[in-house]
This record gives structure tokens, C-alpha cells and sequence, in this order.
């Protein structure tokens, strides 16, 4: 099909670090375009799950590209997850395809057996898998261009009829069967099926864009959606659309201090000078030359002799760990291998000095004496670009061991948090509601949200509550999306009538929902938008709209608010999830037809984690996070699988507070 749009996805550790080891993708990309093919995207990445599919999705979600090719991964070897990541992505599977891979890599090789290819379509994206051998390639590519299969298959996915096609097979010679001998011999279940999907005579729907989706709340009450409009995404869908939306901020120069922590290195540092400059001592003691030999010596210091002065004879110079050596000496004896012997006094007879020591040892040349550039030499690299300046103090010790005063890194996002809702009371200033007979609620997200983004290292910015009304809420959207990076809201997602935020988003701000539910447990209304802002501090401001119960905006935060977040800042996507271990837990818990985060606390055991559930789970029930540091991953009750979990079974759990010893 000449203009066809294909890219290409070469998935191997080794070209992944080394570009030019990729033999596979040039390959594809030199046969496809010799057929006619536009290659527009040739990538490489390395053997992991997320970095495929994230690659996949978002060239799924340009609407231009017709046909996605990956070589590599799809093998039996331990690193080889092609499949996995591409498989649950795919709408429709291609078994046909697939079956034609195979036996076109049989007929050459028994050893082809041993290659597992998916096929099937994203939306309006074919999408093959290959293996990664060159000769493999060119073989399986052989038997997709045969007749014009792979042709057919791209227009019929771009919602053609296949006529065309038809047409030129039967020119060619090829025979097709006609619309009316295949209904005539539909008890062939093979003819049937295998063209059943376009021959109805209005072939299929092209592409359209994505239309605004929520309530537009100026029409009666008539006109409101009874259902959400917005469709169901997994966890795993959800977290895999947020990575490829966001994109990292910009590089600044950020002071070294302590508030660095949290930043990613945006260069490659460099020592300006050797470590020490000079030659100095790493013990308390005296410098001296390594030929005195054990003798009574008089002690100078800093307010006695100069540092560039050769020390005299029958003297030692009485240094500091870390600090340098008078010219002349060439070692260092320890306080401890020396004995006082005298003392200089003032005038009214107290001591103030030591005068003359006692050496009982003689000491090597160079003993406890630091070379110039022994612990880093000028030039050396001593934080990589990418590096991530954690708070345990190293990667800032390293910085100011070197001098540095300045680094460039990606900025840290500013936050933007507000709730929404008439029946919210402000704690820090409440103001009774004119309800009779009913005071409102506290805000808790509020408060909580800002908590754990300060305890992170994020600077807040409190928007307060907003009523439901719309003008409030498109005013204080506006004035987030002026001032910060990313905008954390909670309450207002669901189908209440005071639920503005997703129609506020697409009406007034002409933002994207990229989904407005998940099938979780809590978390289910989990919004995640973006919303343009041209001459705003960037491009594009993400926005998450959290639910309003308590315990489900904070587990939705640390579930996607915080991988979001380091995203924004600049940190590698394989570090973006909160860490998991493989937890034992301590009491049986009940199975949901969602997957579920059950709040708990783990504890590290000589036997492996263990985890003890917090209690009551109700979404309304914050205290459900009360002593918690872990989320316990339950997975979604299954027809005819478990009603719950058992005393003793493994599951993961996500590690949001630091890990208790039992």
C-alpha cells in the first residue's frame, strides 16, 4: 500500500545502549521502504515491559501512523517480554497473522517454533511483533507483503472496504471470493469468519478526534448523563497514559542546599580542582618529616609558621584532620603515638598552648597524609547527568566536596492543590453553613495532600475550597494554571449535579480528559487531564481531579499523583512508581470485582514483610491510612476464582512510608 505510514521498533538491551548493534530495525525500515512504505519513526529501546509499551501508545495515539513493526523480545529468554507488553494493549487480536508468522519462519527453521508473535490492532494502528535475528525478519516480512496481505489488513483498519485490494488480487491472478459465494458457503466457517467483518456494505468508521464528553451544565436538567460517558481503564492503562502525557519540565540552576534533595541532575559534573588541592592529613596529629627520628620537638601552628615555609628543624607542625601540610614534611604522627611534655603560659601562669611534644614513634613517608587529587581529580565526573539527589545527603555531600556552588537540574514542579464542594468547612477557618440543622464536613484532602507534597520536598500552593459553582471553578483553575506546574484537585468527579470539574475542563479550558474513570478500588472517578497553556509557565499543565472521600484521594495520590510528579521533575520512568515488595499477609481480606489497595502496615521480618491490614477500608475513612506505609495490591475477584485471600498468601504491596521492624 504505497504511503502507508509505518514505525518501527527495534526492543534489545544491547542496541539500546549501542544504537549501531541494531541490525534488525534498518533492516525492516530499508525493506518497507522499498515497498512502498513511508518509515516515519525508528526506535530503540531496551528489554522492558513500560518502555515498550509506552513507545507503542504514544505512536497509537498520533492517529498517523498505519502500521507499528517490533523486532526483538519474542523469544523464550528470560528478558525477552515482547509479548507481555505488547499483548494487553490490543483491541482486536490477529490470529490469522499470527499463524502466518509462524509458518513462515517453520518452513525455514524447526527452531521457529520457539517464537511467540502477537498481532492486532490499537484502535486504528496494526500492530506485528517479529523477532529479532535479521534472517527472521526478512522472512516474516516476506509473508505479510505475499498478496498483499499486510496491505489489506491496513485498510481495512483505516476503515476502507478492501475492494481495492480485491480488485488488484484478482488482476494479479489471486482468487477472491466474491460477497455472495462467501454467504452462500457460510457454513465454512473458515470463509465466513474470515471475511464476515467487511462485507456489510458500509465498511468501517474512520478515525474521528475525541469529542467533549461531560455535562454541559447551561442545558436543562433533562439533558444530564445518567451513566459516565468515560470509559473504564485499568490501573496499568491509566498509569502507562499519564507517563506518556507528561513530559519533564525545564533545566534551571539550582544553589547547592539542603532543599536540592529531590531534583534530578540535568548535567554531567565534573571536579573543577583536585581533591584535596594540597597535601593534608587525614588524622588529628602533627606533620613532620618522615626522617625525625623519636625526640622531643617544639609544636608550631597556623599563629606561629607560615604554611609555604619549610618547616625548621627540631619543630612539627600540629594539623587537623583534613587540613594541609607545611613544605617540608611529608608525614603525619597521630596525637595518640606523641606525649606532652611541656606547656606555654600567660603572664598570670595559665596555659594556653602546647609548647613541646614527644614523638614515640617514627612514621613512613606519606603515613597519614592525603595526596592532591587522592579522593577526586580535576576532570573527573562525579554525578552523571540523570542522577537523582536523594535525601540521604550523598549526592549533595558529593557536590560541595567538589566546590560546586551551582548546579543545573530540572525543576521540581510547583503544586496547585484546592477541594471542592459547598459542604466543606475550611479548619483553619470555618464559617457555619446556613443548612439548619446541619454544620458541613471538615476539609481533610486539603490538609492531608499538602502534608505528604511538603514531607516530599514539593512547594504547595493553597488554592482553598471552591463552591459548585462554575464560575468559581473556572476562576480558580485559571489561577492554578497560572502559577503552578500541576494542579492536584479532589471532589467534583462523579455525576452529582455539583460535579463541574471534568465539564470546566473540556468546556471552559479546552483541556483533554485522557480518562475520567478507573476500575480500582478506591479511586474509581480518578480523573487525569491536560490543559494548554500557551503563555502560561508551560506548555501544557496536567491536572488530576481526585475523589472527594479522603482515604481515595490519598491512595489515588500515591498511586499516580506522585509518579506524575517525579515525571514532571525529570526522573527516569523505571523510577517513577512508588517501590513494591512482596508482602505475607496476616488475616484473610475479601476479594472486589475491582482491584483493589488495601491500606496496611508492613513490617521486614527475618522471614520476609508481612502485612496487617489498618481495618475498616470505606473510601469516607481516612484513618484507614492512620500508621499506614504500604497499600496492599489485591487483584480483582474473578467468576470462578477465590472470594478472598487466605492467612499466609503472597501479594505485592506499594511502599508509601518507611518499612517497620517486627
Amino acid at each position: 500500500m504505497s504511503g502507508a505510514s509505518v514505525a518501527i521498533l527495534t526492543v534489545s538491551d544491547t542496541a539500546a545502549a549501542d544504537a549501531s548493534a541494531d541490525r534488525s530495525g534498518p533492516t525492516i525500515q530499508s525493506i518497507l521502504t522499498r515497498s512502498g512504505f513511508v518509515c516515519k519513526h525508528l526506535v530503540v529501546v531496551p528489554d522492558d515491559e513500560i518502555r515498550i509499551r509506552t513507545v507503542v501508545l504514544a505512536w497509537c495515539d498520533q492517529g498517523d501512523i498505519d502500521w507499528i513493526v517490533t523486532t526483538g523480545g519474542t523469544g523464550f529468554g528470560v528478558r525477552d517480554r515482547t509479548p507481555e507488553a505488547i499483548k494487553p494493549l490490543l483491541e482486536r487480536e490477529a490470529p490469522g497473522l499470527v499463524h502466518l508468522l509462524l509458518s513462515a519462519s517453520l518452513q525455514a527453521t524447526p527452531l521457529g517454533a520457539l517464537s511467540r508473535p502477537v498481532a492486532g490492532t490499537i484502535r486504528h494502528t496494526l500492530i506485528v511483533t517479529l523477532p529479532g535475528s535479521v534472517k527472521a525478519v526478512q522472512e516474516n516480512l516476506a509473508a505479510l507483503l505475499n498478496a498483499s496481505v499486510v496491505n489489506h489488513a491496513i485498510e481495512l483498519v483505516r476503515g476502507g472496504s478492501g475492494r481495492a485490494v480485491h480488485a488488484q488480487l484478482a488482476a494479479e491472478g489471486v482468487r477472491v471470493p466474491s460477497e455472495a459465494s462467501v454467504s452462500s458457503r457460510s457454513g465454512d466457517a473458515g470463509v465466513h469468519q474470515g471475511h464476515h467483518h467487511h462485507h456489510h456494505g458500509h465498511g468501517h468508521e474512520p478515525p474521528r478526534p475525541r469529542s467533549v464528553l461531560s455535562n454541559d451544565p447551561a442545558l436543562p436538567v433533562h439533558t444530564r448523563l445518567r451513566e459516565s460517558p468515560y470509559q473504564l481503564v485499568s490501573v496499568a492503562e491509566a498509569f502507562l497514559t499519564i507517563l506518556r502525557e507528561i513530559k519533564p519540565l525545564g533545566i534551571a540552576e539550582h544553589p547547592v542546599m539542603p532543599n536540592l534533595r529531590g531534583h534530578v541532575i540535568a548535567e554531567d559534573v565534573y571536579a573543577p580542582q583536585n581533591v584535596p588541592l594540597t597535601p593534608s592529613t587525614n588524622v588529628d596529629g602533627y606533620a613532620l618529616r618522615s626522617t625525625d627520628p623519636p625526640a622531643i620537638y617544639k609544636v608550631l601552628t597556623t599563629r606561629t609558621h607560615s604554611l609555604s615555609t619549610p618547616l625548621p628543624p627540631g619543630s612539627v607542625f600540629r594539623v587537623n584532620t583534613g587540613g594541609p601540610l607545611p613544605a617540608g614534611t611529608d608525614a603525619v604522627i597521630m596525637v595518640e603515638d606523641t606525649r606532652l611534655r611541656s606547656t606555654q603560659r600567660t603572664p598570670s601562669g595559665e596555659e594556653f598552648e602546647e609548647d613541646e611534644i614527644e614523638t614515640l614513634v617514627q612514621v613512613e613517608p606519606g603515613e597519614n597524609v592525603r595526596e592532591p587529587g587522592s579522593d577526586v581529580r580535576k576532570g573527573e565526573l562525579v554525578l552523571e547527568r540523570g542522577t537523582i539527589v536523594n535525601a540521604s545527603g550523598g549526592e549533595i555531600g558529593t557536590l560541595a566536596f567538589v566546590g560546586r556552588t551551582k548546579v543545573n537540574v530540572v525543576r521540581k514542579p510547583v503544586v496547585a492543590v484546592l477541594s471542592t464542594g459547598n459542604e466543606l468547612l475550611d479548619l483553619q477557618s470555618p464559617h457555619p453553613l446556613p443548612n439548619e440543622g446541619w454544620g458541613g464536613i471538615w476539609d481533610t484532602n486539603r490538609p492531608s495532600l499538602q502534608a505528604a507534597l511538603e514531607g516530599l520536598g514539593y512547594q504547595v500552593i493553597d488554592l482553598g475550597i471552591v463552591p459548585d459553582n462554575l464560575e468559581a471553578h473556572v476562576a480558580i483553575l485559571r489561577r492554578g494554571l497560572e502559577t503552578a506546574d500541576i494542579l492536584i484537585t479532589t471532589g467534583g468527579t462523579s455525576m452529582g449535579v455539583g460535579d463541574l470539574l471534568k465539564p470546566v475542563i473540556e468546556r471552559h479550558l479546552n483541556g483533554t480528559i485522557h480518562f475520567g474513570r478507573v476500575r480500582v478500588k478506591p479511586g474509581k472517578p480518578t480523573t487525569f487531564a491536560t490543559i494548554p497553556t500557551p503563555n502560561g509557565r508551560n506548555e501544557r499543565v496536567p491536572i488530576f481531579a481526585l475523589p472527594g472521600n479522603p482515604a481515595s484521594a490519598l491512595v489515588m495520590f500515591h498511586v499516580f499523583v506522585i509518579p506524575a510528579l517525579r515525571k514532571l521533575g525529570g526522573w527516569p520512568e523505571s523510577r517513577c512508581r512508588l517501590p513494591s515488595v512482596r508482602v505475607q499477609i496476616q488475616e484473610s481480606l475479601r476479594l472486589d470485582p475491582r482491584p483493589e489497595y488495601h491500606r496496611a502496615i508492613i513490617r521486614a521480618t527475618p522471614t520476609g514483610f508481612k502485612a496487617y491490614s489498618t481495618g475498616g477500608q470505606r473510601s469516607s475513612r481516612v484513618a484507614s491510612l492512620k500508621g499506614a506505609n504500604g497499600l496492599i495490591a489485591l487483584p480483582a475477584r474473578g467468576e470462578k476464582g477465590p472470594s478472598k485471600l487466605e492467612i499466609g498468601d503472597f501479594v505485592e504491596a506499594i511502599l508509601i512510608g518507611e518499612l517497620q521492624m517486627e
